[in-house]
């Protein structure tokens, strides 16, 4: 099982986009979480909604927000310019929920 509840507060506003074209068209949003892991240690997690979820993440979540996630984390790797391969670690999220009212 491959499940994963987080509560942490948005870094910076998020970047979204649009990506693809005609079927393969769709909205991603990609964010980093900052989830505390004890009184002195702060974990920064990176974040990734699609459709929906990239939608609402567009309309309400801005920097600082504090709110809960659900989702799966999923590893990846990629070559950089420089011919390193990089590893990845992401959580793609499923759903989200505020954790705060509204500011006024």
């Amino acid at each position: 099982m491959n499940n994963v509840v987080l509560i942490g507060r948005l870094t910076k506003n998020p970047e979204v986009r649009e990506y693809g074209k005609g079927k393969n068209a769709g909205t991603v949003a990609n964010y980093t979480l900052a989830v505390d892991r004890d009184k002195d240690n702060t974990d920064f997690i990176r974040c990734v909604a699609f459709g929906n979820g990239a939608e609402f993440v567009d309309k309400y979540l801005k920097k600082g927000m504090k709110i809960a996630i659900n989702g799966e984390i999923r590893t990846g790797s990629y070559e950089n310019d420089k011919g390193d391969t990089v590893y990845t670690t992401e959580v793609f999220v499923k759903s989200h929920e505020f954790c705060e009212k509204k500011e006024k």
